[in-house]
């Protein structure tokens, strides 16, 4: 499915600005997410702006008592890896910290900034936790031109994905910690009018790093009922995307190692190494993978979700450790 498939419930998602002013209907969500790799392959980061945050406990626990507005449950998910160590933030603010407008979105301290000339200036102010300290920088996204084609995840088209940039770059400056490098870029945007534990069980999605602007995409997913649902695409250095005739043969890989979750990924030859498990909990993990995608050996972001277990009640009451909820703009 594309956006030629319009229908009332999901609204258009793909376009010429990355859709900060969009509504969001109750109980449903966006995101927009950018990950990247440095050039010299010690460095990588993840940023993840949330309006109605999926991996929210507040807003799981608010859903069930009929009180699912999405506004009140936004976050900016920043995390560096490396070269030294990790930093990850992510801290849940209400509607009163939220502030967005057709170029622009602002949760807390932290913005993005749509240029309109295809640049899109991340500037992130955040606390990391456990250790409270300060994650303070920007990171510059450029991309020659969005792609037009957004993608359904599941069979009702409730859900919804746009590679907007797959093939991009970043310049990353922070002032704290005091670090700088440039590399390559990866942007897209999730929409869904309903919560991904209401249709998944599990997914696993992963990206090859664009070297020379080309790459694969993948997504296998779990529906409730046990259906799977895959989708592959190539994309190219204009962000066009395109389905794959061969998506390769879908295999496991090593369980995480401490929560045991299981991680499955794409490959066409060969026997895909796990690099390094970037976030392990007990619902989800992010990985580095290298793997034969058809364009060569690549790096590859690769992640799990596991949304039977995010649901227990267990992992509810985990959550708000990493996940500390807090107000900018006075009651």
């Amino acid at each position: 499915m594309t956006d030629t498939d319009e229908r009332p419930y999901q609204p258009l998602l793909a376009g010429q600005r990355l859709g900060f002013d969009a509504p969001v209907p109750e109980g449903g969500y966006r995101w927009w997410y950018l990950d990247a790799f440095s050039d010299d392959g010690t460095a990588a980061l993840t940023v993840i702006v949330f309006i109605g945050s999926v991996f929210s406990p507040y807003y799981y626990r608010a859903r069930r008592r009929g009180l699912g507005v999405p506004e009140n449950f936004c976050s900016v998910n920043a995390i560096l890896y490396g070269p030294d160590r990790r930093r990850w933030a992510m801290t849940e603010r209400g509607a009163g910290d939220l502030d967005r407008g057709e170029g622009y979105i602002a949760i807390g301290p932290s913005r993005v900034l749509d240029r309109g000339d295809g640049r899109y200036i991340f500037q992130i102010d955040e606390v990391c936790n456990p250790l409270p300290t300060r994650l303070r920088g920007q990171i510059e996204l450029s991309a020659t031109r969005l792609g037009q084609e957004c993608f359904a995840l599941d069979p009702d088209g409730v859900h919804r994905w746009w590679p907007a940039a797959p093939a991009g770059r970043v310049r990353v400056t922070m002032a704290q910690p005091d670090l700088s490098w440039e590399g390559s870029a990866y942007l897209d945007c999730n929409s869904g009018v309903i919560p991904l534990e209401d249709t998944f069980r599990n997914w696993h999605w992963q990206r090859s790093e664009s070297k020379a602007g080309q790459g694969h995409i993948h997504y296998d997913a779990t529906l409730l009922n046990g259906e799977a649902c895959a989708l592959g695409l190539a994309y190219g250095p204009d962000g066009s995307c395109i389905p794959l005739s061969d998506p390769g043969n879908q295999g496991d890989l090593s369980p995480t190692l401490l929560w045991r979750a299981k991680r499955r990924c794409r490959a066409l030859v060969g026997k895909p190494e796990v690099l390094h498990t970037l976030e392990e909990s007990p619902f989800y993990a992010r990985s580095v993978l290298e793997l034969d995608s058809g364009l060569g050996r690549r790096k590859v972001m690769h992640e799990s979700l596991h949304l039977d277990r995010f649901t227990r009640p267990w992992m509810q009451c985990m959550l708000p450790v990493r996940m500390p909820r807090r107000r900018l703009t006075p009651a």
